[in-house]
C-alpha cells in the first residue's frame, strides 16, 4: 500500500481555488460543505432540485442554494453526495446536459462508476474521495478535533491533476488528521457494500433476531431474551471499537468467551456461502441493477421489506425496553 497521507502532507490549494458545488444535502452533503468551509474553502455552492426540504437547512447554515443545472454550469468540482440510487437521474438530466472539460466529479462511493449508473464524458476528471463512516459523523469527529479515515482513487485523469484533487478535498473534510489511503473504485464499493449486506446491518440484525425467536421459542422472558440479543449489542461493539476483537475478548467474562471461541467457527462455516453469494452478487452488478431498479420503481420491495422488519415481535419488546414511560403504562403481564 502506498504512504499513508496525514493533514501536513496535503496541499489543499487544489480545492479552495476552485468553486465546489455540493450536490446533495443529505448527512454527506451537509457534512462536507460545512467542513470545507472551516477548512478555508470559500467558493461553495448547495445544489439541490426544487421543493427539497433541504433548501432550508443550506440557506440557514449559510451557502448559496442553487439548481443542480446551474451548479453543473458554474461550479469547476462536482460533489455528488445524493443518495447512491438517484445519482444516473441526477447526473443524465441535470448535469451531463451541462458538463464542459475540465471539471471534477467527486463520489464518496465507488458504487455509481463500478456499476455503470455514472457514465461520464472522458473530458472531466473523476475521482473519489471517501471518508469511511456515516456521513454525521464526517462532521462529529471533525468538530471533536479528529476525524474519520480516508479513501482516494482516480478514475479518470483528464487534467492530470485528479489525484491532487481527491487528496486536497479530503484534507478539506479534515480526514488527514487521521489518515488518507490510496483505493479503487472497485474496491471500495464491494467492501463497502459487502460490509454493510453481510456484517455491520444485515448480518447483526439476522443473528439478533434468530436468537431472539429461538430464546423466546425456548420459554424465556422476552425482555431477557431481547437484552441479550440485541440491547447488549452496543457494550460489544463499543469495546471492539475501542480494543479491537481480541480485546473484547479479554474484557468480557470468561465464560462468554470461552463459549464464543467454541461456536465461531460453527458460525462461520454456516454463513460463508452466504458471504460468498454477496460477493458475486455484487461484482457482478446484479445488486446494482435491482437496487436501481427498486428506485425507479418507487422503492416497493424495499418498502416491503421495511415493513416486514419493522413488525417483528422483538421491535415491541424493544420499544418497551427503550421507553421509561411506557413500562410504568403498560404493564408486563402481556409477556
Amino acid at each position: 500500500m502506498s504512504k499513508v497521507l496525514y493533514q501536513a502532507d496535503l496541499d489543499l490549494s487544489p480545492v479552495r481555488e476552485r468553486t465546489v458545488a455540493i450536490i446533495g444535502y443529505g448527512n454527506h452533503g451537509r457534512s462536507h460543505a460545512l467542513n470545507l468551509r472551516d477548512m478555508g474553502v470559500e467558493q461553495i455552492l448547495v445544489a439541490l432540485r426544487e421543493g427539497s426540504a433541504s433548501r432550508e437547512t443550506a440557506r440557514t447554515d449559510g451557502f448559496e442554494v442553487v439548481s443542480i443545472a446551474d451548479a453543473a454550469r458554474q461550479a469547476d468540482i462536482l460533489a455528488l453526495m445524493a443518495a447512491d440510487e438517484v445519482h444516473g437521474e441526477i447526473w443524465r438530466e441535470h448535469l451531463l446536459p451541462h458538463c464542459r472539460a475540465g471539471q471534477v466529479l467527486i463520489l464518496a462511493h465507488g458504487f455509481s462508476i463500478d456499476y455503470g449508473v455514472v457514465d461520464p464524458p472522458a473530458d472531466i476528471d473523476v475521482v473519489l474521495a471517501a471518508p469511511k463512516g456515516p456521513g454525521g459523523a464526517v462532521r462529529s469527529s471533525f468538530e471533536r478535533g479528529g476525524s474519520l479515515i480516508g479513501f482516494w482513487a482516480v478514475h479518470q485523469d483528464a487534467s492530470g491533476q485528479a489525484e491532487a484533487i481527491a487528496t486536497a478535498y479530503l484534507g478539506g473534510l479534515g480526514c488527514g488528521r487521521a489518515g488518507i489511503y490510496p483505493t479503487s473504485f472497485k474496491e471500495e464499493a464491494l467492501a463497502d457494500i459487502l460490509g454493510e449486506q453481510a456484517v455491520l446491518v444485515g448480518g447483526i440484525c439476522a443473528l439478533a433476531r434468530e436468537g431472539y425467536e429461538q430464546l423466546v421459542a425456548s420459554g424465556i422472558n422476552p425482555i431477557m431474551a431481547y437484552i441479550d440479543t440485541v440491547h447488549e449489542l452496543k457494550y460489544i461493539t463499543d469495546l471492539i471499537h475501542e480494543r479491537g476483537i481480541a480485546g473484547m475478548y479479554a474484557a468480557i467474562s470468561d465464560t462468554a468467551e470461552f463459549g464464543a471461541h467454541e461456536v465461531e467457527d460453527s458460525i462461520r462455516t454456516a454463513v460463508r456461502p452466504v458471504f460468498e453469494a454477496i460477493i458475486r452478487d455484487v461484482t457482478a452488478g446484479d445488486f446494482a441493477r435491482r437496487w436501481v431498479t427498486d428506485y425507479e420503481r418507487g422503492r416497493k420491495h424495499l418498502y416491503a421489506m421495511r415493513a416486514k422488519a419493522t413488525a417483528h415481535p422483538l421491535e415491541r419488546t424493544g420499544r418497551l425496553i427503550r421507553s421509561a414511560d411506557a413500562r410504568r403504562k403498560e404493564p408486563l403481564a402481556w409477556l
